[in-house]
């Protein structure tokens, strides 16, 4: 108990930016917002609309209040540009990106911030595939193409990570010193992974909670996505 109490105290000693890209959300932002707010950590919200046309905008500018940076970009240009627009404005000592569906709790930021205070952790993936939080039940092809992402990923780049493909990635701010990223799409994570696992940072994984949605409720990615992630990863191995 005296542990927790003190790793907590460390916690709120650290400012955490939370970047949250939103592309046609409307039916999901506002509880996710109120859900990321009630972590209770000391941090900044900042929300990059990636020029939704269902109505995303008006929810968000009605709650203008209860986020810290809104940005709302003119045209639909992908997750990686809302990313770096939010990144560019990122005050705080770390960032984690979190997505504006509700398939990831953001009650788990403090389990993500505990390495980085109590090990100098640099960077913390949430690990959808440990089993030790719930995680619901996903569609087989996409277990497979993140099973071949992990594992291309792992050779590349010379690292036991499970989950590569996660959202949930929390990372010290200073590591996006002397990077700059090309791509705008879906693809962007694999870029910005790839970057920073060859700065030879300390990096660590935590289990996560996963509620997946499914096509019908929203979801974006999709299996065909896997040649361009895989190539990227590719790409950037060799390519700074």
């Amino acid at each position: 108990m005296t542990t927790t109490r003190a790793v907590l105290l460390d916690v709120n000693r650290v400012k955490v930016s939370v970047v949250i890209p939103v592309f046609n959300e409307k039916g999901t932002v506002a509880t996710l917002i109120d859900r990321v707010r009630a972590v209770g950590l000391r941090m900044e919200i900042i929300v990059v609309d990636d020029g939704s046309s269902d109505g995303t905008r008006d929810v968000l500018t009605s709650l203008q209040h209860k986020v810290d940076k809104l940005i709302l970009l003119e045209q639909n240009r992908g997750k990686g540009a809302a990313l770096k627009a939010g990144f560019a404005l990122a005050t705080g000592d770390v960032i984690v990106i979190q997505d504006a569906d509700l398939e990831y709790d953001p009650q788990d930021f403090t389990d993500l911030l505990e390495p980085i205070v109590k090990a100098d952790a640099d960077l913390v993936l949430g690990s959808r595939v440990s089993g030790a939080k719930p995680q619901r039940a996903y569609y087989f092809w996409h277990y497979v193409g993140n099973y071949l992402i992990t594992l291309v990923t792992r050779v590349l780049y010379n690292t036991t990570l499970h989950d590569v493909y996660t959202c949930y990635k929390m990372f010290r701010r200073s590591c996006l010193e002397g990077l700059s990223f090309n791509s705008d799409g879906f693809e962007f994570d694999a870029e910005f992974l790839a970057k920073l696992l060859k700065k030879n940072l300390v990096v660590y994984e935590v289990p996560i909670a996963y509620y997946g949605r499914t096509y019908e409720q929203g979801k974006k990615m999709r299996w065909y996505h896997t040649g361009k992630v895989l190539w990227s990863f590719l790409k950037y191995r060799v390519v700074d």
